[in-house]
Protein backbone atom coordinates (compact mmCIF):
# COMPACT_ATOMS: atom_id res chain seq x y z
CA UNK A 1 0.00 0.00 0.00
CA UNK A 2 3.07 2.48 0.69
CA UNK A 3 3.64 2.92 -3.12
CA UNK A 4 -0.46 3.05 -4.11
CA UNK A 5 -1.67 6.41 -5.53
CA UNK A 6 -4.80 8.15 -4.60
CA UNK A 7 -7.00 9.99 -6.91
CA UNK A 8 -8.96 13.26 -5.67
CA UNK A 9 -12.19 13.10 -7.73
CA UNK A 10 -14.76 15.77 -8.50
CA UNK A 11 -18.53 14.53 -7.70
CA UNK A 12 -19.30 13.26 -11.45
CA UNK A 13 -16.46 11.31 -10.44
CA UNK A 14 -13.33 12.49 -12.72
CA UNK A 15 -9.81 12.28 -11.28
CA UNK A 16 -9.05 15.86 -10.47
CA UNK A 17 -5.37 15.04 -8.42
CA UNK A 18 -3.47 12.52 -7.47
CA UNK A 19 -1.66 11.97 -4.12
CA UNK A 20 1.83 10.21 -5.25
CA UNK A 21 4.12 8.65 -1.88
CA UNK A 22 7.46 10.51 -1.39
CA UNK A 23 9.43 7.60 -2.50
CA UNK A 24 7.87 7.82 -5.93
CA UNK A 25 8.09 11.22 -6.16
CA UNK A 26 11.74 11.36 -5.29
CA UNK A 27 11.80 8.99 -8.11
CA UNK A 28 10.38 10.97 -10.80
CA UNK A 29 11.99 13.93 -9.69
CA UNK A 30 15.62 12.10 -10.22
CA UNK A 31 13.93 10.97 -13.58
CA UNK A 32 12.89 14.33 -14.83
CA UNK A 33 16.49 15.83 -13.38
CA UNK A 34 18.05 13.46 -15.81
CA UNK A 35 15.78 14.44 -18.87
CA UNK A 36 16.12 17.91 -18.61
CA UNK A 37 20.02 17.61 -18.84
CA UNK A 38 19.59 14.93 -21.63
CA UNK A 39 17.21 17.64 -23.72
CA UNK A 40 20.17 20.45 -22.82
CA UNK A 41 22.81 18.02 -24.40
CA UNK A 42 20.97 17.39 -27.28
CA UNK A 43 19.70 20.95 -27.93
CA UNK A 44 23.47 22.15 -27.40
CA UNK A 45 24.30 19.26 -30.08
CA UNK A 46 21.93 20.76 -32.57
CA UNK A 47 22.93 24.17 -31.87
CA UNK A 48 26.46 22.83 -32.78
CA UNK A 49 25.38 21.56 -36.04
CA UNK A 50 23.74 24.54 -36.91
CA UNK A 51 26.61 26.58 -36.17
CA UNK A 52 28.93 24.38 -38.25
CA UNK A 53 26.48 24.49 -41.39
CA UNK A 54 26.35 28.39 -40.83
CA UNK A 55 30.05 28.01 -40.90
CA UNK A 56 30.45 26.08 -44.25
CA UNK A 57 27.77 28.15 -46.12
CA UNK A 58 29.75 31.71 -45.14
CA UNK A 59 33.40 30.23 -45.12
CA UNK A 60 34.05 31.12 -41.71
CA UNK A 61 36.81 28.82 -40.41
CA UNK A 62 36.01 27.17 -37.27
CA UNK A 63 38.22 26.24 -34.04
CA UNK A 64 39.42 22.72 -34.40
CA UNK A 65 38.01 19.83 -32.20
CA UNK A 66 41.87 19.40 -31.00
CA UNK A 67 42.10 23.30 -30.09
CA UNK A 68 39.14 22.90 -28.31
CA UNK A 69 40.00 19.83 -26.20
CA UNK A 70 43.63 21.72 -25.76
CA UNK A 71 41.93 24.83 -24.87
CA UNK A 72 39.56 22.68 -22.20
CA UNK A 73 42.30 21.38 -20.32
CA UNK A 74 43.84 24.32 -19.55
Amino acid sequence: MANSLQYIVDTKGAKQSVLVPISKWNEINEKYALLLNKVKVMTEIKNGFKEIKAAKKSGKKLQTLNAFLNESNR
